[in-house]
């Protein structure tokens, strides 16, 4: 809608005309009133008023009054947004977070390596929702954002990810809050906040409580063969065949939710390099015995079906992995659903590490 609405426009003449067709009284005698020019321009002015506030995002409560804002501190800086957000436009990491919580979603970006920790409605919700950017920052269709007419937008990439993304072209959209990944276990304090931005908070917490009493369950269950175990994990972000695998260390994806029920994930990276470089590393396949070696325990990531990605089974088919001390006592376990990033998709590795540890319990 323009300033100059004609619809406004049009019911401020009327009103401000005099009535060709009305009685000063009684009787049926007409008498024509004379122009009242002020006030015609008094309503032609508020009309135009009116119409600058009712276009933007379209988004107002019925009283044509403004909806309370508050600031949120985001990655960006302290941003002024909605206090209830009415339309919300979601990339990267604040997809599931968002679609889980129930938040007011009209685009999101694709999320396909999240797609098998859904529930079925949050599936159909996800592809109910119009993507408005792909699985890239590159990927962003602005076009598509601004006729989605947003009024809060959550970045949830990492911030060197950011120089991918024209932000102040979605600024001149909606208010824009940058909530992106740091470690890998951060994504409990990142979903937490994407959710508070988007108003959803009370869901957050819902599911955060669900995670907690299952983790506390499954820590107690396996409490005494866990303890005083030394686990190590071969994770699956690695170049397969190129020499190299890799080594997760507490606090990373693979290590991070198996943590929560009591295993204790030893070593730490050799040089620290930020981010996720922080908590895994790369070393070549001949250093397999020096790194997992004392391991009395082997986790590797596997994909949804069980089945190793080409990474991982590079390594379990080196005849240095036959040797490990772990892997000839048989206790090497493989771990499902690792990369989840939200309380309720982590609820499902909860399930998996379950049925992967109970065999422990079996011996």
């Amino acid at each position: 809608m323009s300033p100059s609405s004609p619809s406004l426009v049009a019911a401020a003449s009327q009103a401000a005309s005099p009535p060709s067709a009305a009685f000063d009284g009684p009787g049926g005698g007409r008498r024509p009133r004379s122009p009242r020019t002020p006030l015609r321009a008094g309503v032609l002015a508020l009309a135009l008023a009116l119409g600058v506030t009712a276009c933007g995002t379209g988004v107002e409560d019925k009283a044509g009054e403004k909806p309370k804002t508050r600031v949120f501190k985001a990655d960006n800086g302290e941003i002024t947004i909605p206090a209830d957000p009415k339309r919300v436009v979601a990339t990267g990491y604040a997809v599931p977070a968002l679609i889980e919580a129930d938040a007011a979603l009209v685009g999101i970006s694709t999320w396909k390596r999240g797609l098998d920790l859904m529930t079925d409605e949050d599936l159909a919700r996800y592809k109910k929702v119009p993507k408005v950017a792909g699985e890239t920052a590159a990927e962003t269709n602005y076009e598509a954002i601004a006729n989605a007419r947003p009024d809060l937008i959550v970045i949830g990439v990492p911030t060197p990810v950011l120089a991918d993304i024209d932000l102040e072209r979605l600024e001149s959209v909606a208010p824009v809050v940058t909530i992106g990944p740091t470690q890998p276990d951060a994504w409990r304090t990142l979903s937490r906040r994407q959710s508070d931005a988007a108003g959803r908070l009370d869901h957050f917490e819902a599911a955060q409580d669900a995670y907690d009493k299952r983790a506390g369950e499954l820590r107690k269950k396996y409490a005494k063969v866990l303890d005083g175990k030394k686990f190590g994990h071969v994770g699956a972000y690695s170049e397969a065949g190129k020499g190299s695998f890799q080594r997760e260390f507490s606090r990373s994806w693979g290590t991070n939710i198996a943590e929560d029920v009591g295993v204790t994930y030893y070593g730490e990276v050799k040089k620290k390099t930020g981010g996720s470089g922080d908590v895994s590393e790369n070393p070549s396949i001949e250093e397999l015995p020096e790194s997992l070696g004392d391991a009395d325990v082997i986790t590797y990531t596997v994909q949804p079906d069980g089945e190793p990605a080409a990474a991982v089974q590079y390594v379990l088919d080196s005849p240095l992995w036959k040797e490990l001390p772990a892997v000839r006592d048989g206790l090497t376990v493989p771990l499902r659903h690792t990369e989840a990033a939200t309380y309720p998709s982590a609820l499902r590795t909860l399930d998996a590490l379950d049925a992967a540890l109970q065999p422990l319990l079996d011996r």
